[in-house]
């Protein structure tokens, strides 16, 4: 059988999809590589959300074509959002490209992958996919932790966003089916599961389930096995009094709260489709922290956005002031070709965009430097990851509080007891802050509360080509997508 690599960019719901086809290589017999060099074919599970994404999409194919000419590659398979929108494109402006795979044509990776097969055709739109429990996946995370994709597709009508046009309309896994995954993640190791979605507070909606979201984290939360249970990607005007009390009621799930604001300027808001405003948000922030004290808080922030004044972005800045969330990211407004948003009139300047989200992330650095200088002398309990990468001399970890891959960590410069092991959950007290990240001492003392079973330490296995650096000498032009 061909040895397969496969790179995956973008956001957890695509790293999914990734491990997905790569569990349906790996059942039919497929050898999987996570050196670019050796694989006989390469996939490329591409992001198209954003300009930058879309650049580094289009440049890591190249730099996988390259490996048609250098390696032992044969075939060039391109996979993701990047075909939904440019599926034309790819096949005219990339002739290295052998086959392409849209987001709801995920099984048809192993035609892609077989000998002798191509498609440099256009074909008719795939029907809407869904994996579900007894879908094979290879996961390229830690044993201890996984992701679950629990819907797929968007029916938010956000101006500035293309996802639904990639994705299609909202549509729930069975409520049984993710319970089910879930207890089989349990029974291979996995502590700690995050549930993902483009908009996880609509789940079971279109599935006739009230409060299906809520329900969920009740079921998941009686799993033994399991340690931390959190959920992503939390839209505000569906954040309901029974959603916070299943969070507040269930021990297992987080108390962590990711809830993509986009803006406080209630004009602002309206051009994006998304409506409220920012004291309807300071409302919704105060009930969270009336009900749950200790509760984290994540945002996100789109600055730049056409007709955005000075005026509209000073609300911003009062309201993070106030809202003095834990987390939040800025991102600037991306001028999306076939988004709603595109060609509005008074662009901003992406000079003022960029000084906008400076200042927007100094003040959000001065009250993370703030709120992390609480915690010193405090012990939390800490999932340790392993060490360091920057150095053997220390040990990384995360709170509850930080997701991963997206917060801050847990630096672990001195420890009671064993060595610590990666995905093991130990108390830790906090001897140092930053404005992002924290220093703790590691005790000898197993955080047990939550589950009767021991968190596992079997090796990670990862079969993810990390992606590459941009192309400088690659010899190609980057294509017009």
């Amino acid at each position: 059988m061909p040895k397969v690599g496969l790179v995956s960019l973008g956001c957890p719901k695509n790293l999914v999809d990734s491990e997905v086809m790569l569990g349906i290589l790996s059942r039919q017999g497929f050898e999987l590589t996570p050196r670019a060099e050796d694989a006989d074919v390469l996939i490329v599970n591409t992001c198209s959300f954003i300009e930058p994404a879309k650049r580094e999409s289009i440049e890591t194919i190249l730099e996988m074509a390259e490996h048609k000419k250098s390696g032992s590659a044969r075939k060039l398979v391109v996979a993701g959002c990047l075909v939904e929108r440019y599926r034309k494109d790819i096949l005219e402006q990339i002739p290295e490209v052998d086959f392409v795979i849209g987001t709801n044509e995920l099984e048809r990776v192993l035609e892609a992958c077989s000998p002798g097969s191509a498609r440099r055709s256009l074909d008719d739109s795939a029907a809407p996919y869904l994996y579900h429990e007894f879908t094979p996946r290879v996961r390229a995370t830690p044993s201890y932790s996984a992701y679950i994709k629990i819907a797929e597709g968007c029916d938010h009508p956000c101006s500035f966003c293309v996802i639904p046009q990639m994705r299609g309309k909202f549509r729930s896994r069975r409520f049984e089916s993710v319970v089910g995954e879930a207890e089989n993640l349990a029974r291979q190791g996995v502590r700690e599961i995050t549930l993902i979605g483009q908009d996880t507070t609509s789940y079971g909606e279109d599935l006739g389930l009230r409060d299906g979201l809520a329900a969920l984290l009740r079921a998941l939360g009686n799993i033994p096995e399991l340690v931390w249970i959190r959920a992503l990607y939390y839209y505000p005007n569906r954040l309901t009094t029974a959603l916070i009390q299943a969070i507040a009621e269930t021990p297992k799930v987080c108390k962590y709260f990711d809830i993509p604001l986009q803006h406080a300027s209630a004009p602002v808001l309206k051009a994006m489709r998304r409506g409220s405003s920012g004291e309807h948000f300071l409302n919704m922030v105060g009930k969270i922290r009336a009900a749950i004290p200790n509760a984290t808080l994540r945002t996100s922030m789109i600055v730049g956005f056409p007709g955005e004044t000075e005026e509209d972005f000073q609300a911003v800045l009062d309201f993070a002031a106030e809202a003095k969330f834990d987390h939040l990211g800025v991102f600037l407004y991306s001028n999306e070709e076939t988004s709603a948003s595109f060609g509005l009139r008074n662009q901003v300047s992406p000079r003022i965009a960029r000084q906008r989200q400076k200042k927007l992330m100094s003040l959000q650095r001065k009250l993370s430097r703030r709120r992390l200088r609480t915690l010193v002398g405090r012990s939390f309990p800490v999932l340790v990851e392993g060490r360091s990468p920057e150095t053997d001399l220390l040990f990384r970890g995360r709170l509850e509080s930080q997701a991963p891959e997206i917060d801050g960590q847990v630096l672990i410069n001195d420890f009671e007891g064993p060595e610590p092991q990666a995905g093991e959950f130990r108390w830790a007290t906090i001897t140092e802050s930053a404005d992002y990240d924290l220093v703790a001492r590691l005790e000898d003392r197993v955080f047990a509360e939550r589950t009767s079973v021991a968190a596992t330490t079997a090796p990670i296995s990862l079969v993810q080509i990390q992606p590459p650096q941009p192309i400088t000498d690659s010899g190609h032009a980057l294509p017009r997508l």
